[in-house]
């Protein structure tokens, strides 16, 4: 396909970045190629089980599914070693573990994105080539960069000059190397990025998820989204998530299984649509608890700070035409009188009335000295 072709897709059409620039929480669910396994466990088709997949993603509340695109012999050499769990995923070189899952193509990924459009769920897929960046062009509207590829430039400004939003992922980097990744898209695209902490231990034990990292990205990087992909077991609390979207990733992708028991590839350090739900929940409750950070009384406290704030009180008896010193006066509650923040007003005034012993004051009470520095009377 010509790399430059146009596309009929707009980033208004991007659930992901219209929730990004609300201010909503993201949920993406990692598909990526776990459901070959899914197709082998209930004796369907691979592109059956992906129909499924992002069938349970769009009912259990996620925002958008992403796959993996690419094939074994331009992604990995053949002697490429392993770095995931072996106890988990036992095949022992990338190249034949990518293998294993390179069977889709343009027609399959146009198949799926247009039963995303159908299901009402957005569609990506990381693009591991320049064939595949560019088909997929047609079908996404936003383009994702795995932390693999980060230091891939060529391959990062070849998708930048899609003129297209891009999600990309960090992990195991150093500053200047994302910084290098970001100045290379803004070479050629002004559109808006999202980056992710990652951390590449599959699954992250809780000790390495090192979630500071987010805050420092949104330091470092203030103009662009900050995100969070997940890598670490699901948990039935959600801290993990929970923790990254309160520290400012607002985007989340997580890989996606319908069976987190299942050995090899992604589904062991996986979401299931359970602990989509629970995510989703747990994110919903946060952003009650959260509300919003204005320094401003709220309305809900507007009673309870007229009754628990004090007022200014006469401390004895003051008889009109008295000029009124701080001596005479006291602070009780509750606030509905004169605030004590304003006794500056109220010393130095006359009594215009008989004020009883413990009166609230209120500035129907007083009038103005006019004799200046007369002399309190006090009976």
């Amino acid at each position: 396909m010509d790399s430059d072709s146009n596309s009929d897709i707009n980033n208004s059409n991007s659930t992901i970045m219209n929730r990004l620039e609300e201010g909503k929480f993201v949920l993406i669910a990692e598909i990526g190629v776990n459901y070959y396994d899914i197709a082998s466990k209930e004796g369907i088709t691979p592109m059956e089980a992906a129909k499924l997949m992002i069938k349970e993603a769009k009912e259990s509340g996620i925002h958008a599914v992403k796959f993996q695109t690419y094939k074994a012999g331009t992604l990995a050499a053949k002697a490429s070693p392993y770095y995931w769990d072996i106890t988990e995923e036992p095949t022992q070189s990338q190249y034949e573990l990518f293998k294993k899952f390179d069977s889709f193509g343009y027609e399959e990924y146009k198949e799926l994105k247009e039963y995303c459009d159908e299901t009402g769920i957005e569609f990506l897929s990381t693009a591991f080539d320049y064939e595949s960046a560019d088909y997929l062009d047609e079908l996404m509207n936003v383009y994702k960069i795995s932390s693999s590829d980060l230091s891939n430039l060529p391959f990062i400004e070849y998708q930048a000059q899609k003129n297209k939003p891009m999600i990309m992922s960090v992990g195991a980097s150093d500053l200047n190397e994302i910084e290098a990744a970001v100045d290379t898209v803004r070479k050629v695209s002004d559109q808006p990025i999202v980056l992710m902490h990652c951390v590449l231990e599959y699954p992250t034990p809780l000790k390495d998820a090192n979630l500071l990292k987010i805050q420092s990205l949104k330091q470092q990087f203030p103009e662009h989204y900050t995100g969070y992909s997940d890598h670490t077991k699901p948990t039935d609390n959600c801290d993990v998530i929970k923790t990254a979207y309160n520290l400012g990733a607002q985007c989340v992708e997580k890989h996606f299984t319908l069976d987190k028991t299942l050995k090899g590839n992604d589904h062991y350090h996986a979401m299931d649509p359970d602990d989509a739900r629970r995510i989703l929940k747990g994110i919903e409750e946060l952003d009650l608890i959260r509300g919003n950070d204005a320094l401003n009384c709220l309305e809900t406290e507007m009673v309870a700070r007229q009754n628990a704030r004090r007022s200014i009180v006469s401390d004895g008896l003051i008889p009109k035409g008295t000029v009124i010193s701080d001596t005479m006066l006291t602070f009780k509650r509750p606030g509905t009188g004169i605030s004590p923040d304003k006794l500056v007003e109220v010393v130095g005034k006359v009594a215009a009335v008989d004020i009883e012993d413990d009166t609230i004051l209120t500035y129907e009470m007083l009038e103005e000295n006019e004799e200046g520095d007369q002399e309190e009377t006090i009976s």
